[in-house]
């Protein structure tokens, strides 16, 4: 009997088949803003932007939707980029002298981002013959000449060398040196000084082969390369930064290192030219900072923009990041908070034009990328339909909405453009796009922002902010003012990254939304549940606050932390958007750790470190207050920042307890492996595995500290008081492993109305159950007879979704941290469990239920639970026999800010998107997307970006994207990568995917145009999907300090029925998502 205990069958060839047209693993796309970005660059002709980034990323922007994104081998800084006009050709330049040439590459209709050739700067002296020039070890600028054939490499030490870009390869005979440079300047400019390094090369638009060169001295010259002389020359004697060649060559702006810039006439004469015909130094006339870059930018009236970065008085404002538009007598000092990269203007590019007449200003900043329309008065910022900097505020809790009604989405999007209104002009740098998903998030200064993540890009939709409804500690500014007209400099704040919050206290943890009735939970640090709904048009109301007391006068307990939020009393206006209705404020104020919304019952629950409570917001009154606070749990009343003190006192006993048994394990331990081996011996056939050897879990003391945290909680109609009658029930786990159920008595609503009777809500203790390990409860989820998570608020009476099974037994499925758990309902008692720790050694963080579709038979479907593990690794279960069936390595156990911040979706089904266009940057187009049953998931892979990873083997979300260029006459490819298996490479160092285009039925949807056909260029993107529905929380604290607890995890609990999904209306259902953070 014994042996057949550890003994299991073999693996079955049918089932490992179809896992194979279930699950695959796969990262996707990245969305958000560049981490670290160090160059830029822009191709007036494709209408395309490419941004380089510290880690040696390079991801080249067109349309909404249209990304390219390469990763350089070397994780080297790029430091420059230049676009091969029109021909999807970047050069891009590292800190460690490298050039690589990148090109976008058409494969089976579709296009990706690939290295062609790299070239690496020789470092031995006299390389050009045997001129002992100086080395080319460290190259200071690139010049694209002659349409982007040829490029000029400026050098530390003064020296210009030129090089061939197709292959790569310098051009001997063709190296311009400094000596030769000094013949043409006046013996007294000299003076035995060297000209220093070559700061800046600028072209002729109309005649390449004249080059502009500055040098670090000071020095300028219009160098003639056909006929090797120097036609003119500046004798500058400030330190040079850059320089500027207007277009028509008649004039030449410089910048320099003492804060002024000076303008020289380029006139017909042979003499060298010692003054400029301007000199100012606009912020004088104490010392500044020097002007890093300066445009010059001609308009046909006459009043030319002069545009340059630094320059600020070093005293006073050295500090400020800054960007100086100046036009005629109008100067603006545009104020940003974070470190400006590079600056680039849309304007006319073509030879014949006579003006530049420039539309738009784009700056890249070191935390976001601000755009101005330079063609309306006032020159206002343009709202960026992508690279919006998603942490604009730090990012505090996540969620994710799918299949969002189209009603609701509607009036989501109408809110946001009342908060930013888009010019009268129109201009933009961005073109095309696609609308359907999205994303709330939190974020630390009380705001929660909508995004929509349907397609590549995630597009904000609108802000709510909830500062206003508080007395914080300074005045809260939602919209950044302009600076005074007396003020000097005229500074005018720009952008939206904010990296500080007016209050802590504002910081937003949990978010809850009910896409069906537009009604929303937000809470916060200091203990503040809110409750909004969406209205269309501005109101001024009076929110009504009630308070609830978590400790039920327990004695012995002081609250050591942070003081509540003082809410703004009287009438208060909102705009039009989420607006509140009630305020719940915890008591004592701790940050909320769970929140959960039943929209249907009108109930909201909300749990902190100290206990749980139950409201009722449509009576505005509580329902419940629940203490799970042991008599030990003396440090979750001291706030977040003295809980370190006790490390040093919990480690010690820790060991002790760890040492002390062992010992007893020792003598009976050896028995057991003996044991053990002897069974392994008598094993029979071959084929029969052994069952792995479980670790064994030491239970978890009940005096451990913050043992009473709520981690989760959830609403269901099930059966708790007996078989025979189910009703609705309220359950809540902790951190000491225990779970409360409680059987509530909600009034019925009356027939054929929404609202219920006015009778109080009660709640009764039906059961409670402490797991054996008193592992922190992370999910808890309820499965109807048929085994299947029970549906959302009105999903099932709005036929939106199939009614679960109320005639056989219905099951609760417990989360723990080391295991998962099923008990039958309503006697709980225990069904079956898998003891994830005991066998993989890893602790659960992240938990969600899904469906999954097959690849081969569209009926077929398997729902499944899902889990990040604390080493970062995806694994899937089939529910409710809890039987691994996959696992995926998804996330660095080292990244622990990834982990804590995943997002699972939920399962869901789609139909196909929509199409939006508009703007400057690139004509783009973006195909309809079909969405299906797959789980996906969210994390983020740096302070502003995330990654988006799919499970499942059908439909794969992917960007697929095509360039229409114009390549030179006689030009090829030059890439030497293979063309078998083009891969979109991570930007982050992940792995890439297969590009494989599908239709909406799976089958291959190579996208072609006709040749002939004559159209501006612009980029396609094939299918993309996100189908997922409801939401789904983040922030899980995994360094084991559980000072703000961010562990809810909301279980993906409804299935969609296909069938009924296919009868509804484009009015009652589409396939939109939003993030919310």
């Amino acid at each position: 009997m014994m042996k057949f205990r550890f003994r299991r069958q073999g693996a079955d060839p049918q089932r490992e088949k179809l896992k194979q047209e279930l699950f695959a693993f796969h990262k996707t796309v990245e969305h958000g803003f560049p981490n670290q970005p160090s160059a830029l660059a822009f191709d007036p002709e494709l209408r395309i932007m490419a941004i380089g980034t510290r880690s040696g990323a390079v991801k080249i922007y067109g349309a909404p939707g249209v990304e390219f994104t390469g990763l350089h081998r070397d994780a080297a800084t790029v430091t420059q980029m230049h676009f091969l006009p029109g021909q999807g050709r970047v050069l891009t330049l590292l800190d460690d002298d490298s050039l690589h040439l990148w090109e976008i590459v058409h494969h089976d209709g579709c296009a990706h981002l690939e290295e062609a050739i790299h070239f690496q700067a020789p470092s031995r002296p006299g390389f050009d013959g045997a001129s002992g020039l100086p080395s080319l070890a460290h190259i200071t600028v690139v010049l694209l000449v002659a349409a982007g054939d040829m490029a000029a490499l400026g050098t530390e030490g003064g020296s210009i060398f030129f090089l061939d870009v197709p292959t790569l390869t310098l051009l001997e005979g063709q190296t311009l040196g400094p000596d030769e440079v000094l013949r043409s300047v006046p013996d007294d400019y000299r003076c035995g000084k060297a000209l220093g390094p070559v700061e800046s090369l600028q072209g002729h638009l109309r005649d390449p082969t004249k080059i502009l060169i500055g040098y670090s001295r000071g020095l300028l010259v219009i160098w003639n390369q056909a006929a090797r002389c120097a036609e003119r020359i500046f004798l500058g004697n400030q330190q040079l930064e850059s320089v500027c060649w207007e277009r028509s060559g008649h004039t030449v702006v410089s910048s320099h290192s003492d804060g002024s810039y000076a303008i020289w006439a380029v006139d017909t004469g042979n003499s060298p030219t010692a003054q400029p015909t301007v000199a100012t130094t606009p912020y004088g006339p104490f010392p500044c900072k020097a002007i890093n870059k300066v445009l010059w930018r001609s308009c046909a009236s006459g009043e030319h923009f002069v545009i340059f970065s630094g320059g600020m008085p070093r005293a006073s404002y050295g500090d400020r990041h800054c960007v100086s538009v100046l036009q005629a007598e109008t100067l603006v000092t545009l104020d940003f908070t974070s470190r400006v990269i590079d600056f680039f203007t849309v304007h006319s590019m073509r030879p014949e034009d006579e003006f530049d007449e420039p539309q738009a200003l784009a700056v890249l900043l070191e935390e976001e990328l601000v755009v101005l329309d330079l063609q309306t008065p006032g020159w206002p910022a343009v709202p960026a339909p992508y690279l919006a900097p998603l942490h604009s505020s730090a990012i505090t809790c996540s969620a994710h909405v799918a299949n969002v009604p189209a009603k609701l989405w509607a009036r989501i999007v109408s809110a946001g453009e009342q908060q930013s209104p888009q010019p009268a002009s129109g201009a933009s740098v961005c073109a095309g796009g696609e609308g359907g998903a999205g994303v709330p998030r939190g974020h630390e200064d009380g705001t929660v922002r909508f995004w929509d993540a349907s397609g590549v890009a995630l597009r904000p939709l609108y802000k709510l902010c909830t500062a206003g409804l508080f007395q914080t500690d300074c005045e809260h500014a939602d919209s950044l003012a302009q600076a005074a007209e007396d003020d000097w400099p005229p500074f005018r704040k720009v952008g939206c990254f904010d990296p500080y919050s007016d209050d802590p206290r504002l910081g937003v943890q949990k978010v809850a939304l009910c896409k069906y009735t537009a009604q929303m939970v937000v809470a916060g640090t200091a203990g503040q549940v809110l409750v909004l709904e969406l209205s269309d048009t501005p109101a001024e109301q009076t929110v009504g606050v009630a308070s609830l007391d978590l400790l039920q006068d327990r004695e012995g307990f002081t609250w050591k932390g942070h003081e509540r939020l003082s809410p703004r009393l009287g009438p208060l206006p909102w705009p039009a958007g989420f607006q509140p209705r009630a305020l719940v404020q915890c008591l004592p104020p701790a940050a909320v750790t769970a929140v959960t919304l039943h929209a249907e019952w009108g109930l909201v629950a909300f749990g902190t470190s100290h206990g749980f409570g139950l409201f009722d917001y449509l009576r505005r009154s509580p329902v419940l207050a629940r203490c799970t606070l042991h008599p030990s749990d003396s440090l979750a009343m001291e706030g977040p920042l003295s809980r370190v003190k006790s490390l040093k006192s919990m480690i010690l006993p820790a060991r002790i307890r760890n040492s002390a048994s062992g010992k007893k394990r020792t003598v009976a331990g050896s028995k057991l492996q003996e044991a053990n081996a002897q069974l392994a011996e008598q094993a029979g056939p071959q084929d029969v595995e052994v069952t792995p050897v479980q670790r064994r879990i030491e239970p978890r003391s009940a005096d451990d500290s913050l043992s009473g945290v709520v981690r989760c909680l959830y609403f269901a109609d099930t059966f708790l008081r007996d078989a025979a009658h189910h009703g609705p029930t309220m359950w809540a786990g902790t951190n000491s492993g225990s779970v409360f159920a409680y059987a509530l008595e909600v009034p019925a609503a009356v027939a054929g109305g929404e609202k219920r009777p006015e009778r109080a809500v009660e709640a009764v203790l039906g059961k409670e159950v402490q797991l054996m390990h008193r592992a922190p409860v992370v999910a808890i989820a309820v499965l109807d007879g048929r085994g299947r998570p029970l549906p959302e608020p009105y999903e099932a009476s709005r036929d939106l979704a199939q009614a679960p099974d109320m005639q056989g037994g219905h099951a609760v499925l417990i989360a723990s941290e080391e295991q998962f758990k099923v008990f039958t309902l309503p006697k709980v008692s225990a069904k079956t469990k898998f003891k994830l720790t005991a066998h993989e050694g890893c602790r659960v963080r992240k938990v969600a239920l899904a469906t999954f579709a097959s690849v081969a038979c569209e009926d077929y479907t398997e729902t499944c639970l899902a889990c990040l593990t604390n080493l970062g690794d995806v694994h899937v279960f089939s529910v409710p026999g809890l039987r691994p069936q996959v696992h995926y390595a998804c996330i660095r156990k080292e990244d622990i800010s990834g982990i804590a911040s995943c997002v699972f979706t939920r399962h869901g089904q789609g139909e196909a998107g929509r199409r939006l266009q508009s703007g400057l940057l690139g004509g783009g187009d973006v195909a309809p997307y079909c969405a299906s049953c797959r789980l996906l998931g969210f994390y983020l892979i740096s302070p502003s970006e995330f990654e988006r990873f799919s499970l499942s083997a059908r439909n794969i979300t992917e960007p697929l994207c095509s360039l229409d260029v114009r390549w030179p006459r006689g030009a090829t490819h030059i890439s030497h990568r293979s063309r078998e298996s083009p891969k979109l490479s991570q930007a982050n160092g992940t792995p890439g995917i297969i590009l494989a285009p599908q239709s909406c039925d799976g089958s291959p949807d190579p996208i072609c145009k006709e040749a002939d056909t004559p159209e501006p260029p612009e980029a396609m993107l094939s299918p993309m999907s996100i189908d997922s529905a409801t939401s789904a929380d983040t922030t899980l604290d995994t360094t084991g300090d559980m000072t703000v607890e961010d562990v809810k995890d909301f279980l993906g609990s409804s299935e969609e029925s296909e069938k009924n999904l296919r009868n509804l209306s484009e009015e009652e259902a589409r396939a939109c998502a939003i993030l919310i953070k």
